[in-house]
């Protein structure tokens, strides 16, 4: 009995030491950026509705990350574009935000790197298809940088993909979408 209540002691400690960073929703953004075959490309930003780091001390230990779908702007065009082409990655034929309303993140494993900078491997969730993922984390002052390439068609977003349609010529969609994530405390 006294060893099971000293193991639960220990557990109960090791439990207390993680702490959760949340980090600041109005500051950290991702700016995102799809590609044609021509080069010519869109990029806007999406917003995050939950953002976490994991610490056990100073050791990252884990991350959730929570988008808003419907926080999707397209940032390089105005006017009747850019309300076409949000409407158009909004609906089914991209991102489906009427039925999928988040993205998430989720961090699974991290290996340190050096002067605070882990590779990170997670499960991106998107339209509730769940996929493996791989990126950098780099701290800079109190923030944190990342930048995560994932290829849409994994997630069921295939329009003018050239891996599923033929004959798109300059139409063509590149299936990676790049994002450049900015998280600020």
């Amino acid at each position: 009995m006294k060893n099971l209540l000293t193991l639960l002691m220990i557990l109960l400690l090791s439990q207390s030491l993680i702490s959760q960073l949340s980090l600041d929703l109005e500051k950290s953004k991702i700016k995102w950026t799809g590609k044609k075959i021509t080069n010519a490309s869109h990029w806007g930003s999406l917003s995050f509705s939950e953002a976490n780091l994991d610490f056990d001390g100073d050791d990252l230990v884990g991350g959730k990350f929570v988008v808003d779908m419907n926080s999707m702007s397209v940032d390089d065009i105005q006017g009747r574009g850019k309300q076409r082409l949000e409407g158009h990655l909004r609906n089914q034929d991209f991102f489906d935000v009427e039925n999928h309303k988040e993205a998430i993140l989720l961090f699974n494993e991290r290996v340190p790197l050096n002067n605070g900078v882990y590779e990170v491997t997670g499960t991106l969730t998107i339209k509730d298809i769940s996929n493996p993922v791989k990126f950098t984390l780099i701290p800079s002052e109190n923030n944190y940088s990342s930048n995560l390439t994932f290829d849409r068609t994994k997630f069921e977003i295939t329009y003018r993909s050239g891996n599923f349609f033929e004959n798109l010529g300059d139409r063509l969609i590149n299936d990676d979408i790049e994002l450049e994530v900015s998280l600020v405390q």
